[in-house]
């Protein structure tokens, strides 16, 4: 497989303030602290793919259709960051109902991930997925991705029990905090394999 990194992102309240159901691309706008990042994860070595849950298609407060102009916009703003949006996945299906089969792709469920791995040929531990809700921590976890807790104040911390899968490997409060971590998380994994494989021969 190629060896290519990614680092999936949840798009509202993580990218873009949460604003419920929102596709009106003139109220879409990057957090304070994204613009700057970006570039920095990109001269890291990573590519970036938006992976975001949109149940409003499946309730019916907009068509499916409208997501072409926000990826668009979304795709505007990574330009104008200097970095290129490689992808975006989305789930139009609603929430996951006790007692029924989930569609495989809303997270938690890594759906959306795993596509991508198919299409771009990627070795997902080699990946990481940064979202602002354990949900997302749960998907990157369960694709076998390295996950980042974005805590912008977004989780409710009671809504669903906790698991393994639900530990980030790591955790910020701000989005270019989490840029020198994780590079940071990278070289120090780096480092310790290289070692031990100095060690073994």
């Amino acid at each position: 497989m190629a060896e290519r990194k990614i680092i999936f992102l949840d798009k509202d309240g993580t990218l873009i303030p949460d604003i419920p159901y929102n596709v009106d691309p003139t109220l879409i706008h990057l957090y304070p602290g994204v613009r700057a990042a970006l570039p920095l994860l990109q001269k890291a070595g990573y590519e970036f793919i938006i992976v975001t849950n949109q149940s409003g298609v499946a309730k019916g407060y907009f068509k499916e259709e409208k997501l072409q102009e926000v990826r668009d916009k979304m795709e505007k703003l990574f330009a104008h960051a200097g970095v290129p949006l490689l992808d975006f996945f989305y789930c139009p299906h609603g929430n996951n109902l006790p007692g029924q089969k989930g569609c495989g792709c809303r997270k938690p469920s890594a759906g959306m991930l795993r596509r991508a791995a198919l299409k771009y040929e990627l070795e997902l531990q080699d990946c990481w997925m940064i979202g602002d809700i354990l949900n997302d921590v749960e998907a990157g976890n369960r694709a076998s991705c390295k996950t980042i807790f974005l805590d912008r104040g977004n989780e409710s911390f009671n809504d669903v029990g906790y698991n393994e899968y639900r530990i980030p490997h790591l955790y910020a409060t701000h989005f270019m905090d989490l840029a020198h971590s994780l590079i940071y998380y990278d070289k120090k994994t780096k480092k310790h394999e290289k070692h031990t494989v100095d060690t073994i021969v």
